[in-house]
């Protein structure tokens, strides 16, 4: 019994862990210049579209393909934000729910961390070459902090009443 508590305190901690790791991601990719993001979302397009290409069968040439990259770099930068911040959610929301915050409390913690972490970052935008500070893309990252947040509460919630509940019914049983 001595080990479970001992792996609990050093365990639960530990479960921040993966909420820094992206948020020095996110606070990394921010701090690109213009021209280098730029070329970042460039290069995550043509993947797509040659990936595309390939398993569709489509019969793009390689200029088409760079033609659809380039009219597709603000879609691949939207996606990339709100991908970032459903993965912020999702990392923040997980230790707070462990630390027994639940309910519409974890929403409004877990969200507001996280928009604040948003302004921040569009803060942070503005000392970078090439970059501004942007209201929409601050819009933008929060259309992926709620359904992290939500989805961190379902599997949560479907968690502990279908994997935990037997082990807590065993410490009521035996008197714990």
């Amino acid at each position: 019994m001595y080990i479970k508590q001992t792996l609990r305190f050093v365990l639960k901690p530990l479960s921040f862990v993966p909420a820094i790791i992206m948020m020095c991601v996110i606070f990394m990719f921010s701090g690109q210049e213009g021209d280098v993001s730029s070329q970042l979302s460039y290069q995550v397009g043509i993947k797509v579209f040659s990936y595309a290409n390939e398993k569709l069968d489509r019969g793009w040439s390689k200029a088409q393909i760079e033609d659809l990259s380039e009219a597709s770099q603000f879609y691949v930068r939207k996606t990339a934000h709100v991908t970032e911040y459903f993965l912020l959610a999702v990392s923040v929301a997980f230790p707070l729910y462990v630390y027994g915050l639940r309910g519409p409390l974890l929403v409004l913690f877990a969200g507001a961390f996280c928009a604040g972490f948003a302004c921040l970052d569009e803060y942070h935008q503005s000392f970078v070459s090439g970059r501004s500070p942007s209201k929409r893309d601050v819009l933008i990252d929060c259309m992926g902090i709620l359904p992290g947040i939500i989805i961190t509460r379902i599997v949560g919630w479907t968690g502990r009443m279908t994997i935990f509940r037997p082990l807590a019914n065993k410490k009521k049983q035996k008197g714990y």
